[in-house]
């Protein structure tokens, strides 16, 4: 069972701006909901009992934030003080937090619900059933996607995520993995993104993937955002 994730938050949030100048994306609110509880609220639901994040833009506000709310798990900040080190490096700049195990990552622009709890969990068993796997991604078709801008990522075929075919890229990332912190093993620069990684293990058919059967609404752009809030959306 896995007990532990990450939350990205330390990113800019250009794609909001103005929004994002003077508040940092995960602290952006659907409803009464910050994106950053959201995120929070359904690693609690699935049982993680503690989450890593990292911080890096407007990074005062996100410690404030935590420090005044309650949740029902461990929460460790990991500071990118001098320079952001991307969704790869951010990750492999927090792995002493989870030594051998398996654990999730999530972006918490994503709109997380209860519903996504199921997919998840089958996720999780497919992982642990099967010793090849070091990183599962739940991916969605991108007819799925609010944001309709999307062109798509990778294909999904018996389970495996490739990018052979650059005329059928039809799966687009949702924003969670599990993952093992062995990927990382190799790799020595600071700051990458984690597609460094998926390429790598896309080479050797090692990266799966979830068909995620949920309506994707994830805060992309700044229209997007603001047409979310219209939808007066109900995250739990």
């Amino acid at each position: 069972m896995i007990k532990k994730a990450m939350i990205l938050a330390a990113g800019f949030g250009k794609r909001i701006y103005p929004l994002t100048l003077k508040n940092p994306k995960p602290l952006l609110k659907i409803g009464n909901e910050t994106l950053l509880s959201n995120a929070l609220k359904f690693l609690e639901l699935f049982g993680i009992k503690q989450a890593v994040i990292n911080v890096h833009y407007l990074r005062e506000q996100i410690v404030e934030y935590l420090d005044k709310s309650q949740f029902n798990l461990t929460i460790n900040i990991v500071n990118e003080k001098d320079k952001i080190l991307d969704t790869g490096g951010g990750v492999l700049n927090a792995i002493q937090h989870f030594s051998n195990e398996p654990f999730l990552t999530i972006n918490p622009d994503t709109i997380w619900n209860s519903h996504y709890l199921e997919e998840l969990r089958l996720m999780e068993k497919a992982f642990f059933e099967n010793e090849k796997n070091k990183c599962s991604l739940l991916v969605v078709n991108k007819k799925k996607s609010f944001d309709q801008s999307f062109k798509g990522d990778f294909s999904l075929e018996n389970n495996l995520i490739n990018r052979k075919d650059k005329n059928n890229l039809n799966y687009i990332y949702t924003g969670l993995q599990i993952i093992k912190p062995e990927v990382f093993s190799s790799l020595y620069t600071k700051i990458f993104s984690i597609n460094k990684i998926w390429d790598k293990l896309i080479e050797s058919n090692e990266l799966y993937g979830m068909e995620s059967n949920i309506d994707f609404l994830h805060v992309s752009t700044l229209d997007i955002y603001k047409s979310l809030l219209e939808k007066n959306l109900n995250v739990k």
